[in-house]
């Protein structure tokens, strides 16, 4: 299955200019690491929520760090074994709007992110989230995600990029599609410095800003408290943000930036979908954009 990305350099002022994207083609693995059992655990504590939230969660930050008697000796550091070329930037939406678009990475199960699949999913006591801190800061580790979610929870491996390409990255709960969370590292080899968080498929994990699968246009709207600018439709049907337009979702507290895809409803038309094509612009608002009734497939958070 495909999966749309935005690329680009990450650390670019909210009032650039999206960077030209580079292809994540071109990562490749040249070693197979170790791979952590990915049995899941029944209560995983849950990260740090996002700094300013617009709707009330429960659940409470996860805690500070303990020695985890399950963690292996040798992700306690880097393992030198495992070899791979660092991922590419990935640009977010900045402040100038604008800009190429090109996928980065293949998306994983489609078949439960149609519009209505998660959309209303209904959340635990102890939601998952992702914040722009903790053991999803820029400085943080697999071993720090083995820590806070035991090993056996966590595995490094691999997962699809685009055209079949694969990147290494530490998955959490792989085997539950509903905890599952992708972490890629901006260095491999060490399994360090976060790079990129992904949510997609069936995933009820919230990340910065409120934001988690499903959300309508209106709702984006809400929690960005302004329209926003996206393309339109791609021949998958997917849509994918390219300006906050300098709302609320456009500055996150720790230094991290996101991003979201939006695939339109299965039962829009295709008549309805040809005037929105993705080589045009629109603003969330656009009265043919919400015919197309997109909600969101999947979240990209970036550092």
């Amino acid at each position: 299955m495909h999966r749309r990305w935005i690329e680009g350099a990450l650390l670019v002022g909210l009032a650039a200019t999206i960077a030209a994207p580079a292809s994540a083609q071109q990562r490749q693995q040249s070693a197979q690491p170790s791979i952590i059992s990915e049995e899941p655990d029944s209560a995983p504590p849950a990260a740090a929520p996002p700094a300013k939230s617009t709707r009330s969660r429960s659940g409470k930050p996860t805690p500070a760090f303990e020695h985890d008697p399950d963690l292996d000796a040798q992700d306690q550091f880097a393992p030198s074994q495992v070899l791979q070329q660092v991922p590419d930037a990935v640009a977010m939406p900045s402040g100038g709007g604008g800009g190429g678009h090109a996928r980065a990475a293949a998306r994983g199960t489609e078949a439960a992110t149609e519009p209505g699949a998660v959309a209303k999913a209904s959340r635990s006591a102890q939601p998952n989230i992702v914040a722009c801190s903790g053991v999803f800061a820029r400085d943080s580790s697999h071993a720090k995600l083995a820590s806070a979610f035991q090993s056996r929870n966590v595995a490094f491996t691999q997962v699809d990029a685009s055209s079949g390409a694969k990147v290494m990255a530490s998955v959490l709960y792989g085997k539950d599609p509903k905890r599952r969370l992708e972490v890629w590292w901006s260095k491999p080899a060490s399994r360090s410095d976060t790079h990129l968080i992904v949510i997609n498929g069936q995933s009820d994990w919230i990340a910065p800003g409120e934001l988690h699968l499903g959300l309508t246009l209106a709702e984006l709207e809400k929690l960005n408290g302004k329209p926003f600018k996206l393309s339109g439709f791609d021949k998958d049907r997917v849509a994918t943000l390219s300006d906050w337009n300098g709302g609320q979702l456009a500055t996150l507290a720790g230094g991290c930036k996101v991003g979201i895809s939006l695939r339109a409803d299965p039962k829009t038309t295709a008549s309805t979908l040809s005037s929105l094509t993705a080589e045009r612009s629109f603003t969330s608002s656009d009265t043919a954009l919400r015919a197309a009734n997109p909600t969101v497939s999947e979240i990209l958070v970036a550092y």
